[in-house]
């Protein structure tokens, strides 16, 4: 047996079904010798993001493995990994290395060492003999403590030694530790929570990765304490659950505003509470609660009044039995259903011109409403790439909780929302799986839908044209003025076609509906397809700033 092939078996007994790449590597034929299906990209990058959308998805269990070449293979690869660390993504990367005589020596690209500040944790295999022990620690570190991308280097002269094959007959499956928080320290947050006047459950990834959405929506409701998502926290919760306020970046709703601003106690869990252009602030004055399984994230940015380390869905249970053993002799808060609902009301009243709107260009805000008519949030996962449609989307679509939206964003490169899509729909074949980009995004990656028709992943890709970077029209006045900086152009419909997908341009508001309706058809049909609707250069956003 070659080492190669050890590697692919070890892979298929950790449960990799799929396997992301660019050629030219090794691992892509000895993976699909070993029943692995190689998912062929268009460019690295993206093949990262097909990896990363699946690891979303099913929370790392099984992972996203992604290979790619030595030089400008691993190059290309490392915006796609920086955005997984960033996120804290549980994915595998497996590039190959140079010749270990060529190893470290300039200018040949050092991927160990390049990549070992986005990654959790990176190793060469540098014999044959290492090859079960440096693949059993990567999975061990894939599947415990703070997620993030693991990184294992195979140089091309080891890829084809022989190893005897005992190393992958011995080899087990890596398994999952959790931990629960201090008990003593569990009651006494529960006690902070129930006498507080208006506390707040503000839920993050870490609450998808753990499964703990049961948890979460339960301690919720038996303490009538409302719930704010972060953005990569989207879904947590169903978010048209009357104690759900909705999900925040440094967009949000009226509800996730009100509560954000009038909170006495956050209980922040599952969330590292980075300070990030892309993630809300927390205003000055709140009694902060944090409940991470990193300990690395407690006092890194916010000063808090009490924390709890552990699994988010062990300690939400935790937190669930105190809380209802303190509630057997007192009533419970008051319900502010009420209170929600008038708020979102009002709020969305205030949008409704735009929702609504039959100006021609259409309003990106018109797309997202028709959208959300169209379509059952269950049974969709949504995404959107940066910029404008993030800002634009987040607010408004009302996800159907766990496994429905991919919010992301730490890292935002243009682009990254297709190999999302891709990865998500490999993960969840079931589900109407669609990708809000605009024309920005499409020009970096988007030659990648052709992956998507070219491999079967029937996915659809909205692309809100509106011929210029909009997002960028304060930024870039004076260029634009002089220079037209800003336009950009394209049909992007003909080019998915071109592509061999399915794909419409729609510039009539009225026709908008309509129009998803036979793209979710087309793909329910197997097809990658994509919508291009002309849009005005939009520049209203529901609250766009820092709170105070």
């Amino acid at each position: 047996m070659l080492v190669i092939d050890a590697i692919s078996e070890i892979l298929k007994k950790e449960g990799i079904k799929y396997l992301s790449a660019f050629p030219t590597t090794s691992v892509i034929e000895a993976a699909a010798e070993s029943g692995i299906k190689p998912i062929i990209c268009r460019q690295e990058r993206v093949g990262v993001g097909i990896a990363d959308g699946y690891s979303r998805i099913t929370g790392g269990n099984p992972p996203g493995v992604f290979a790619m070449q030595y030089g400008p293979g691993a190059e290309n690869a490392y915006p796609g990994v920086a955005t997984a660390y960033a996120d804290a993504v549980p994915m595998l990367f497996l590039p190959l290395g140079h010749r270990r005589d060529r190893d470290r020596i300039f200018p040949h690209f050092n991927s160990v060492d390049s990549f070992s500040s986005v990654t959790k944790y990176v190793e060469q295999i540098n014999d044959v003999s290492s090859v079960s022990d440096t693949m059993r620690r990567a999975f061990y570190r894939l599947k415990n403590g703070r997620p993030g991308p693991i990184m294992v280097e195979i140089p091309i002269d080891i890829a084809d030694k022989e190893i005897d094959e005992s190393a992958v007959s011995q080899y087990q499956k890596a398994i999952t530790v959790r931990s629960s928080a201090d008990e003593d320290a569990v009651m006494r947050v529960a006690k902070t929570i129930l006498t507080s006047n208006t506390p707040l459950l503000y839920a993050g990834q870490g609450v998808l990765y753990s499964g703990a959405s049961k948890e979460l929506q339960e301690l919720s409701e038996l303490t009538n304490i409302p719930v704010a998502t972060t953005m990569a926290g989207k879904g947590s919760i169903d978010e048209r659950h009357p104690l759900s306020l909705g999900s925040s970046s440094t967009v949000m709703n009226g509800a996730v505003l009100h509560y954000m601003r009038t909170s006495d106690t956050i209980v922040a869990i599952g969330t590292s509470l980075t300070k990030h252009g892309m993630i809300t602030t927390i205003p000055e004055g709140k009694n902060i609660i944090h409940v991470t399984n990193d300990p690395v994230d407690i006092g890194n940015y916010y000063q808090p009044n009490d924390a709890l380390q552990g699994d988010a869905k062990l300690v939400l249970k935790q937190l669930i039995e105190a809380c209802s053993d303190l509630l057997s002799t007192r009533e419970a808060p008051e319900s502010p259903k009420d209170q929600i609902r008038e708020i979102k009301l009002e709020w969305r009243k205030s949008w409704e011109k735009k929702l609504t709107s039959k100006e021609s260009p259409m309003t990106p805000y018109r797309v997202i409403s028709e959208f959300m008519k169209a379509t059952n949030p269950t049974e969709n996962i949504v995404t959107h790439d940066s910029g404008s449609p993030r800002d634009q989307i987040m607010p408004f679509y009302e996800s159907g909780g766990p496994g429905t939206y991919l919010g992301w964003g730490k890292s935002h490169g243009l682009g990254t929302g297709l190999g999302l899509n891709m990865g998500a729909k490999i993960a969840s074949p079931e589900k109407f799986v669609v990708n809000f980009m605009g024309d920005a995004a499409f020009g970096m990656t988007g030659l990648d839908f052709e992956t998507a028709a070219r491999s079967g992943i029937p996915i659809l890709t909205v692309v809100l044209n509106n011929s210029t970077m909009a997002i960028e029209t304060s930024h870039m006045a004076s260029s634009h003025e002089l220079y037209n900086t800003r336009d950009l152009g394209g049909d992007y419909a003909d080019m998915a076609k071109a592509m061999g997908g399915w794909s419409e341009r729609v510039d009539d508001p009225e026709e908008i509906k309509d129009a998803f309706l036979r793209a979710k058809q087309a793909t329910e049909n197997g097809q990658a397809a994509l919508l291009e609707f002309i849009t005005s250069e939009e520049q209203d956003f529901s609250f766009r700033g820092i709170l105070r």
